[in-house]
């Protein structure tokens, strides 16, 4: 699978990673799906909603963290985002969100909280300056995926 992006939508990912460093950034990607992947149209940054709270969801130990190493969408920003989508005909296809000081690769507790259609855009923000940038999907095993990563001008 691909996932088509526009320089500004890396750019808008890198700024807003940057910016709340050393805390994990997060958003929502918005576009097109389509037999040769999935095309983005916007890219909408939502605020970091993890919690003490948000930590009590997930089983022990997994929710453990701050939100230097967790993010969590608030549920109404994700339903906002649905019927916006809808309403301008396009989709949910992804989310995005930043790793402070540490690879852009999956951990075990995005994998846990992944769902299969959407890519996960995961961008690593070494001592405060993005850095690399990865899209990846979950297969059939619910095992994350390197996913092409294709940009337009």
């Amino acid at each position: 699978m691909t996932i088509k992006l526009q320089l500004h939508h890396l750019q808008g990912i890198r700024t807003h990673a940057e910016s709340t460093y050393p805390e994990e950034c997060c958003g929502i990607v918005v576009g097109h799906l389509g037999d040769d992947g999935k095309t983005v149209v916007e890219i909408w940054a939502t605020e970091n909603a993890w919690s003490a709270e948000a930590a009590d969801d997930f089983p022990r130990g997994e929710g453990e963290g701050s939100k230097r190493r967790r993010y969590a969408i608030a549920p109404g920003d994700m339903l906002k985002a649905q019927r916006e989508a809808r309403d301008r005909a396009m989709n949910i296809i992804g989310i995005y969100h930043s790793h402070p000081d540490h690879p852009a690769i999956p951990s075990e507790m995005d994998r846990a909280i992944a769902w299969q259609v959407y890519s996960y855009i995961i961008v690593s923000v070494p001592q405060s300056k993005a850095g690399e940038l990865q899209s990846w999907c979950l297969d059939d095993s619910h095992q994350f995926q390197p996913e092409e990563i294709i940009t337009e001008i």
